[in-house]
């Protein structure tokens, strides 16, 4: 006897993509119905089963792989108003039109080249980190950042649906060095109130070159400067000699005048 339909899930709670353990209840030529615990029959169409031992082998049989009372995982294709379609290929985590940039996505680091880094995100073709997008700092080659395995985050920068191309970026996510600007210089001032005291900084004084003008008038007046013993005693000779002729010429005159007497 069937389960009351309140103990099942509503097929509107079930959506694609949607992962479930599931029991074999009944094969036929053309597939398998599988019970996960809805209201609506769960079927897996032959197309969609695979050997999860070799996933990439053709199926000769369905009960060469699945068998009623086996648990399968399979996973939601599509959800339609009398039956639910299930596959046992693991769907893509994006389609498509899911992918946009600036999203951020969690992948897999799958092969290395001189350009850059494919990393495996869950869509049809794997991203690429260009070697410029991995670090902020200078990057000579991507295993200076990443290895072949390493899962990490990325941010989608731009998705190509025509050429199938995704770009990524790692170093979207890290933060920017920030450039360490100089401190402004401190006056002496202080504020009201303030008891922090700062050294007062005396700006240097800014002397023009001399022009050439002025360098020959600094040669002259040094040469004045170092000449001024020797002009001076030429200039207390000469007053000497003058006071001398002086008292030659007064006494000469006296003469001539008591000679008249």
């Amino acid at each position: 006897m069937d389960a009351p339909v309140e103990n099942k899930k509503e097929e509107t709670n079930i959506k694609p993509k949607d992962k479930f353990e599931g029991k074999v209840l009944k094969t036929s030529l053309q597939g398998a119905l599988i019970d996960i615990n809805s209201s609506l029959p769960a079927f897996l169409h032959i197309s969609q089963v695979i050997d999860p031992k070799n996933p990439d082998a053709v199926l000769k049989s369905l009960e060469d792989v699945i068998k009623v009372g086996d648990v399968v995982t399979v996973w939601v294709r599509r959800v339609l108003k009398d039956h639910i379609e299930l596959t046992m290929r693991e769907p893509l985590a994006y389609e498509w039109r899911e992918l946009a940039p600036d999203m951020v996505v969690h992948g897999k680091v799958l092969r290395l080249e001189t350009f850059g880094a494919f990393v495996e995100i869950g869509a049809e073709r794997p991203g690429l980190i260009h070697v410029s997008e991995l670090s902020h700092n200078y990057v000579r080659t991507p295993n200076e950042v990443v290895k072949v395995g390493d899962e990490l985050d990325v941010k989608i920068l731009e998705v190509d649906r025509h050429k199938k191309q995704i770009k990524l970026s790692l170093k979207a996510l890290q933060e920017s060095p920030e450039e360490v600007a100089p401190e402004p210089k401190r006056t002496g001032r202080k504020g009201k109130g303030h008891k922090q005291e700062f050294v007062e900084e005396t700006a240097e004084e800014v002397i023009p070159d001399p022009t050439y003008m002025e360098i020959a008038m600094r040669k002259a007046m040094d040469k004045a400067e170092q000449r001024l013993p020797e002009i001076t005693s030429r200039v207390k000779k000469s007053k000497s000699y003058d006071r001398e002729a002086d008292d030659i010429f007064e006494r000469t005159m006296q003469n001539k005048i008591n000679n008249k007497d």
